[in-house]
């Protein structure tokens, strides 16, 4: 017979158990019964909301919390499992629902995520002390959270709710479920959340950036991993910007600032921007392994992918025959062509009483202003400005290439001056033959230095003349410092082959072009 056992709840979240003559063990949660715990209670959960109906969200739809309690040796309304006996809290279930649907992501492809194959255990690079588990299929990430960071997110549901509704394509997490495992008197809150970094492609370089540099390094420790987590000041000197064309960056900077704005507004700071880098030009690609394949034969989750998730027609490079992009962003840094995997992280820090305290703390030993912890208004400006100016940078076009563009629209022009040339050609040759050798017989006799002269109809001239304008215009764009004197040049060359006034005494009857034989 078991004694009965009560659980009073601590102030910080933690549940102390009170039992009888016989003491409950305290419930150590190792890797596996935790992932196993996880898989079953969201198992249940999900598959007990199929019976409900679908209807509307409602605003207490956001404050509701459903419990139900899941012994090993199993129930009527609950699987006997090997694990020990836990309660399985899950909060918002009808909104959260409604978040999964919004995403396209159908319950049975959800629950075939998180239950098919066991949850991949993923390093913490950060000062937290949070678990990640990644599912098998690399869509969902499972993390741990904090009571109070749970409770935040309760609280954020309606304003978050309003925001997706507005703007599905955003950098922001995107949640799919909140959940809370007691046993033993430890209570264990998980939320699942899009998986930003694909195993399916190898990460060159990993950055977690917040736009501070107070200490913004990574530690000896991290370094040593195989697959390291950098930070701002690493950033600066391991790479000079990654660069976008002009439509790309303009959409990435364009979701940010909608992003951080909506953070500011709901008291948000000390969030980081994750980044991955994909090197494209590295001739080994290391692929991870993975147990499922299904995320290859069709994307469940909508705007999930880095490129999907901005704002924009930005279009990603079109793929070879044996690669697959995973939607990652086309960028480039000097002559390597990269692919940009990217997502804000770490929205659940509110500008509270204890982060105030922390942000006067620093100030006092280094510079306020670049401290992480400031005010939300101040960390989103200063954010903004780093991913602006110093991570990501616009590709400028190449120069002259506008004046390329010029000179091929004069072609035309010359194909019409040679077409005037070519009509007066014949006419020159056969009107002016007999009297051009006359002309120049009484030259030779006349004892003049002048050089010979040849003579041009009127309608020579002018084509010459044309000619000469456009030519000119041509050498004006590939020599602007000299533009001034050709103008003058050319101007003047038009005038004099123009000119309507009959000729000087002493000089040729007709109009004549001067070429030295």
């Amino acid at each position: 017979m078991k004694m009965s056992t009560t659980a009073t709840e601590r102030g910080d979240g933690a549940t102390v158990s009170n039992s009888g003559p016989k003491d409950h063990k305290k419930w150590q949660p190792t890797a596996a019964a935790l992932k196993g715990a996880i898989q079953l209670g969201i198992g249940y959960a999900v598959g007990n909301l199929t019976s409900k109906p679908d209807r509307d969200v409602l605003m207490q739809d956001f404050y509701m919390v459903e419990s139900v309690f899941l012994p090993s040796e199993g129930s009527n309304l609950t699987p006997a499992h090997h694990f020990p006996d836990f309660r399985l809290k899950t909060y918002a279930p009808l909104a959260f629902r409604y978040f999964r649907e919004l995403f396209g992501i159908k319950p049975d492809d959800y629950l075939y995520s998180i239950c098919n194959e066991p949850l991949i255990e993923l390093s913490n690079p950060g000062a937290s002390s949070s678990w990640f588990y990644l599912t098998s299929d690399d869509e969902f990430i499972i993390k741990t959270v904090q009571h109070k960071e749970a409770e935040f997110l309760q609280k954020l549901l309606p304003g978050y709710y309003m925001n997706l509704n507005q703007n599905p394509r955003t950098l922001l997490p995107k949640f799919y479920g909140l959940y809370c495992i007691q046993s033993a008197g430890v209570n264990i809150r998980v939320v699942v959340m899009n998986n930003v970094l694909p195993r399916e492609m190898k990460m060159h370089y990993k950055y977690d950036l917040k736009g501070s540099t107070c200490k913004r390094r990574a530690s000896r420790k991290e370094r040593t991993k195989s697959s390291p987590t950098f930070k701002d000041l690493d950033f600066q000197e391991m790479h000079e910007g990654l660069h976008f064309d002009g439509d790309t960056y303009n959409a990435l900077m364009k979701t940010l600032q909608r992003d951080c704005r909506v953070l500011e507004s709901f008291k948000i700071m000390d969030y980081s921007l994750l980044l991955g880098v994909h090197v494209l030009d590295k001739k080994i690609r290391d692929r991870g392994s993975r147990g499922d394949s299904k995320r290859l034969g069709g994307q469940k989750v909508l705007y999930s992918t880095a490129l999907e998730s901005i704002q924009g027609n930005a279009k990603a490079p079109e793929p070879a025959a044996d690669d697959d992009t995973m939607g990652g962003i086309p960028a480039k840094h000097k002559e390597e062509k990269l692919l940009i995997f990217l997502g804000i992280i770490d929205i659940l820090q509110s500008y509270r009483f204890i982060k105030k305290v922390e942000h006067s703390w620093k100030a006092l030993v280094h510079d306020g202003d670049t401290v992480s912890v400031h005010r939300p208004n101040f960390y989103a400006d200063r954010f903004l400005n780093f991913m602006g100016t110093t991570v990501f940078k616009k590709l400028h076009p190449l120069r002259g290439a506008s004046s390329k563009r010029k000179r091929n629209s004069l072609h035309p022009m010359r194909s019409a001056s040679q077409e005037v040339l070519s009509a007066h050609k014949e006419e020159w040759t056969e009107e002016k033959k007999a009297q051009s050798l006359e002309s120049l017989d009484g030259q030779y006799s006349s004892g003049s230095n002048q050089p010979d002269l040849v003579p041009s109809p009127r309608g020579l001239s002018l084509a010459v003349s044309f000619c000469t304008i456009h030519s000119s215009e041509e050498d004006l764009l590939e020599d602007p410092d000299n533009s001034d004197d050709r103008r003058a040049s050319s101007a003047t060359v038009a005038l004099d082959d123009t000119d309507p006034t009959p000729p000087s005494q002493g000089s040729t009857p007709d109009s004549v072009l001067d070429v030295y034989l």
